[in-house]
């Protein structure tokens, strides 16, 4: 497709297609690109607008948005400082040990006896990186099921098919949580002296409780695994001291840098000093060419934020924000897992009311609320789950407080009443209930008092 046939299809200005070559910062994107220009300020006004109870979105600051656009993106590091592929890294070399040293501080891990890699481009091959190292393809690994609340990076496969790359390389085997939705820790103990894994995984996705890492510890212990925590969730949280820290008691750390981090799309590696060259050599060149540096920056900026005494007090009230709303559901009559939350994540069980995590997810996007469907123990498909997740660090973000919060129950309460009204009409096929979804007078009443209510927040970052 030509320029032509562009402008025709999406109305460009032919002044958009200016004979090339031309300097570029003669045009910003509104005159280079008109057409994602809109798309940008599309999703702009959609995050404004909209309620986010995605338990694994944030918004990040201005600051860190900056850097994540900045010079940074044009240079190319492959290799670690003082041992680049590529010349020009003198300044790049002296970010990216300045990310390391913020990580390890803020995370309080003992630089005698821990090191990190900053250079994951995400949570997933931090994972793979901690897999690459120490496991040989075929080895064993064990984590948290998935429709228990584990990730699919844990090792999750069906009884018919491996889905995860995870799976695929390595053999795998989950543990699960009991009846009342907690970690099964003696039913993960009596897997694991059957299945005789090389390494264990504790974190979690959907999972609202604190982690046992001793309990943990013991399990891995008693089969000579090596032992790995996955922060991603509740990273920020950690840095914080909300939640229990891991480093007493495992080999390995790993977590994004976004979610209540609240950093920019990156991922970390700690392991104990005896493994750090091992990882560092899965990262790059095995896993890896070059980092994004733009990122690993952001990292560094975030970091530097989360050492704030400020960032704490945000840690709090994401916990103080989940917590009134998992308060203010049951208050209804609604069932949670667990009964409640000691972190960031509601997990709302919809299987008492007979409707799919996935009608819900629909009717969501509909009234300006964003949130996930979330398989719960019993599902059978990830595809139609009766779990929710909601989660509150982007609403905390803006500046949501716990009286705000009985108004979001509030909303999401009307959303389920009128939710079951549709599906009593037309039956469970999820076609014909989008439609009664939208057709629904209530469900368009809700969308605009929901952003109504969202528009009296601060959006922050760069404004389009």
């Amino acid at each position: 497709m030509g320029p032509k046939s562009l402008r025709t299809a999406f109305r460009v200005p032919s002044a958009a297609f200016s004979t090339f070559p031309m300097p570029m910062e003669d045009l910003d994107l509104k005159n280079r690109d008109p057409v994602f220009y809109e798309l940008l300020r599309a999703e702009n006004a959609r995050q404004e607008a909209c309620i986010t109870l995605t338990a694994s979105e944030n918004f990040i600051s201005k600051a860190v948005m900056q850097v994540v656009g900045s010079p940074l993106s044009n240079k190319y590091s492959e290799g670690y400082p003082g041992q680049r592929y590529y010349g020009g890294c003198m300044i790049i070399d002296k970010m990216e040990i300045l990310c390391q040293q913020r990580a390890m501080e803020a995370y309080g891990a003992d630089p005698d006896k821990w090191r990190v890699n900053v250079q994951p481009l995400s949570g997933v091959p931090a994972n793979l990186g901690v897999y690459t190292a120490m496991l040989k393809p075929g080895g064993r690994l064990m984590g948290l099921d998935l429709t228990s609340g584990g990730h699919l990076s844990h090792g999750f496969q069906s009884p018919s098919k491996k889905v995860s790359v995870t799976s695929l390389f390595w053999e795998s085997r989950s543990y699960g949580i009991t009846k009342d939705g907690y970690i099964d820790y003696d039913g993960a103990y009596e897997i694991a002296q059957e299945y005789k894994p090389e390494l264990i995984i504790c974190g979690y996705s959907a999972y609202p409780r604190d982690l046992d890492y001793k309990r943990f510890r013991e399990i891995a212990d008693s089969v000579g695994a090596y032992l790995h925590a996955d922060c991603s969730h509740f990273s920020g949280l950690l840095v914080s001291g909300l939640v229990n820290s891991p480093f007493e008691y495992v080999d390995f750390v790993t977590s994004t840098t976004n979610k209540t981090l609240r950093g920019p799309r990156g991922g970390l590696i700690f392991s104990r000093k005896e493994y750090s060259k091992t990882i560092d050599d899965a990262v790059f060149p095995k896993l890896q060419g070059g980092q994004h540096n733009q990122n690993i920056g952001g990292t560094a900026v975030a970091l530097h934020e989360a050492l704030q005494p400020e960032f704490k007090e945000y840690s709090k009230q994401i916990i103080k924000n989940a917590r009134r709303l998992a308060d203010a559901l049951m208050k209804k009559g609604h069932k949670l897992v667990t009964n409640g939350t000691d972190n960031h994540i509601v997990l709302w069980n919809l299987r008492p009311h007979k409707l799919t995590g996935s009608k819900f997810e629909a009717v969501a996007n509909a009234t300006n609320i964003t949130l996930n469907k979330n398989t719960i123990a019993g599902d059978k498909s990830a595809l139609t789950p009766y779990g929710i997740r909601l989660g509150t660090p982007c609403c905390t973000t803006r500046g949501y407080k716990e009286e705000h919060m009985d108004e979001v129950a509030e909303f999401l309460d009307r959303m389920l009443k009128e939710s079951l009204k549709i599906q009593k009409q037309t039956g469970k096929k999820l076609v014909a209930f989008k439609k009664g979804v939208d057709e629904s007078e209530e469900m368009q009443k809700i969308a605009s008092d929901v952003a109504e209510f969202a528009k009296q927040f601060d959006h922050p970052g760069l404004k389009v």
